[in-house]
């Protein structure tokens, strides 16, 4: 497998850690995670677990004065140590990871929905619209959607629309 794959994965892999966190994908999560780091070795399961249970009550909303620079490094130190894992491991082994790390993906993907944090701020002049947060046309994604600090919406002249946080439509 490429270098560049892995480490793409294993980004991959560290943003899917921060997206569960606090949602009702976040036990999947859980447990996928430590089986993958695990390779059978329950000691190191418990110790993944335990990072894990780390980084949840540091995403936690309160947790942290800034949590988009939070979401940031947890998201980077879980790529790190899934790449440094992945890297560890024999080729047999190596893509059997990988494997388990891309259903972990798709797990979290159909499950985690959306996450907005920090989205700044929402304007909507002379007729248009403007959403800062999540916007689901459609039915959107499977999963609850969050949105955190969003920002403020402002709305002038007629017809305008501008919305912070989720719509749905």
């Amino acid at each position: 497998m490429l270098v560049e794959a892995l480490a793409a994965l294993a980004a991959a892999g560290g943003g899917a850690v921060v997206q569960a966190a606090g949602t009702d994908a976040w036990n999947g999560l859980r447990r996928r995670v430590g089986e993958i780091f695990a390779r059978g070795d329950a000691a190191r399961a418990e110790a993944e677990l335990e990072r894990l249970d780390r980084s949840a009550r540091a995403l936690a909303p309160g947790a942290s004065a800034d949590i988009v620079a939070e979401r940031l490094r947890q998201e980077g130190a879980w790529a790190g140590r899934f790449e440094t894992l992945l890297e560890s491991l024999d080729d047999a082994t190596r893509e059997q990871a990988a494997e388990e790390l891309r259903e972990l993906l798709l797990f979290v993907s159909a499950s985690a929905g959306d996450t907005a944090v920090a989205t700044g701020q929402a304007v909507a002049r002379d007729g248009g619209s403007a959403v800062t947060g999540i916007k689901n046309t459609g039915g959107g994604r499977p999963g609850p959607s969050r949105a955190v600090r969003t920002g403020d919406a402002e709305a002038t002249g007629t017809g305008s629309n501008a919305v912070s946080g989720i719509v749905n439509e």
